[in-house]
């Protein structure tokens, strides 16, 4: 269970692995979570996905920080990373490294609707970072073609309209 609280924080909040692992109960008021991060010493507000805060409700409190291992401490990293890693080939997923789950949910951010400047706020990327990694990751699916063509037939435009 330890560990699928660490894929929901890293899903719902874009942070890296160094950052999750010192996420602290009093940074979390309940719906958001403020953190400095690690690399760039970014300062970085992420409200919490309703989904997350459940996670978080039933997720044991035994030490200050969020993520800790079944005895209960907090993780070092390399044994987390051990540990994920034999996990992931429990599971049969191979070539899948714990930060890849960072460029997971800028993807999920941008197959929300979320723009760019948006997922930026969330991750603390920086905006052509966020380009760099929807040019790498995002496929272009039906579903974000339906969702623009929904945008564009909600504003309201009929440009069409003398021509029909």
């Amino acid at each position: 269970y330890e560990l699928k609280i660490a894929l929901a924080l890293a899903l719902y909040t874009g942070q890296r692995q160094g950052d999750l692992l010192k996420m602290t109960w009093g940074q979390y008021d309940g719906e958001w979570m403020e953190l400095k991060q690690g690399k760039g010493n970014k300062r970085v507000s992420v409200p919490f996905h309703r989904d997350l805060k459940e996670v978080l409700k039933r997720a044991p409190r035994r030490s200050t920080v969020i993520l800790t291992d079944h005895r209960g401490l907090p993780w070092k990293s390399d044994w987390f990373g051990k540990c994920w890693a034999k996990a992931a080939l429990a599971a049969g997923i191979t070539n899948l490294h714990f930060h890849d789950l960072r460029g997971t949910a800028v993807t999920m951010l941008a197959e929300a609707g979320c723009t760019p400047p948006e997922i930026a706020a969330i991750t603390g990327h920086s905006l052509p970072h966020v380009q760099s990694i929807l040019a790498t990751y995002l496929s272009m699916t039906r579903e974000l073609a339906r969702s623009a063509m929904t945008k564009l037939e909600n504003t309201g435009r009929n440009d069409l309209a003398g021509w029909l």
